[in-house]
């Protein structure tokens, strides 16, 4: 007998009831396994001559349960070099990479099962004690998709997904205090907090979810990256942008200037952070995200470093996103609207 099919039974007889067993709640039917529960109600009701017996037979399979996320961690330290321990990436993946990416009316659909198509560093690893295990993408993003008025931060989404179906997601759970709602949150590429990044600087979910947190390294080298021509598609942002790594016209407009290494508007700011009521001090070394500004003007490319540029895929020009060499490298805002299936549940979208 199905849970669901038997969760509406026994709600059924508990309405005859009239309200015995008030503190009974139906979804803790479906939860409960053949293991723990053999009966669930087995009581008399009497009216004249008739007995109502409610019996409920043991779930036949186990239900899935909502898992609360781990704590955060409290953490203290408060300054960094910016210097990464990557792991080796020497391990295959455990299944084949599989992905495809399509156009189907105004929706450019994304199916990936989210295995690199490159070696990875070894997970579980000391800094990262997770498996990497087969996803199941089903990605929907604007195949034609609009600037917004205004820019979306980045918060804790994930940006985008790669050519490959692995995850652009570069913002790490970690906090000063381990304190969630304030602004003090770890910047992945600082080193401060070790992350079990592999060389592709990626590791992996607790659902078992391979993603990067900056340049993924060995799949730019399985696509034609040069500093000869401009970047071919690395990946899709969440509001349908595409996303290029590293090298773009001289001019955004001219597809005959040339071509540079496009460089971040960011750097970081100047002085110390405040102390005290909850801030770490010290000077602005890049361990936290807002240790970092925005200088319009610094480089080529703007707030969510991206630019409206012609590419070799959009001759007409389009809005695009760069992946740089220096901070943020990943976009930390978006210059359109994102997709609900990565606002909705960064770490698995799986839109229905």
């Amino acid at each position: 007998m199905k849970p669901v099919y038997l969760a509406n039974r026994v709600k059924g007889m508990l309405e005859v009831l009239n309200g015995f067993h008030q503190n009974l709640r139906i979804q803790n039917i479906m939860k409960l396994n053949r293991k723990k529960i053999t009966s669930l109600i087995s009581k008399l009701l009497w009216n004249g001559s008739v007995i109502l017996i409610v019996t409920a037979v043991a779930c036949a399979q186990k239900e899935k349960t909502t898992r609360k996320p781990p704590p955060t961690r409290a953490h203290t330290i408060n300054k960094s070099t910016g210097q990464l321990e990557l792991i080796p990436s020497r391990v295959q993946s455990p299944t084949a990479n599989i992905v495809s990416i399509s156009v189907e009316d105004s929706v450019r659909v994304i199916r990936a099962n989210g295995m690199p198509n490159h070696l990875t560093g070894t997970f579980p690893n000391n800094d990262n004690p997770n498996k990497i295990k087969e996803q199941n993408y089903v990605i929907k993003i604007p195949a034609h998709p609009l600037l917004a008025d205004q820019i979306t931060p980045l918060s804790m989404h994930t940006f985008g997904i790669a050519v490959n179906g692995v995850l652009f997601d570069p913002g790490a759970a970690e906090w000063y205090l381990g304190n969630r709602r304030g602004r003090w949150q770890y910047e992945a590429l600082s080193g401060a907090i070790k992350l079990g990044l592999d060389e592709s600087h990626g590791h992996v979910q607790p659902n078992g979810a391979y993603h990067y947190h900056a340049l993924p390294t060995l799949l730019t080298n399985h696509i034609t990256l040069n500093e000869s021509a401009h970047s071919p598609i690395v990946g899709w942002a969440a509001d349908g942008f595409p996303i290029y790594a590293l090298y773009g016209y001289v001019d955004s407009g001219d597809a005959k200037s040339g071509i540079t290494t496009l460089r971040s508007s960011h750097r970081l700011k100047k002085g110390k952070r405040p102390e005290g009521d909850n801030h770490p001090g010290g000077i602005y070394d890049g361990t936290f995200v807002t240790d970092y500004e925005y200088i319009e003007g610094l480089g080529q490319l703007d707030q969510c470093n991206g630019r409206i540029t012609v590419t070799p895929e959009f001759p007409e020009s389009t809005y695009a996103y760069y992946l740089t060499e220096s901070w943020p490298v990943i976009p930390r805002c978006y210059k359109g609207t994102p997709s609900r299936n990565f606002t909705r549940d960064h770490r698995n979208p799986r839109p229905r």
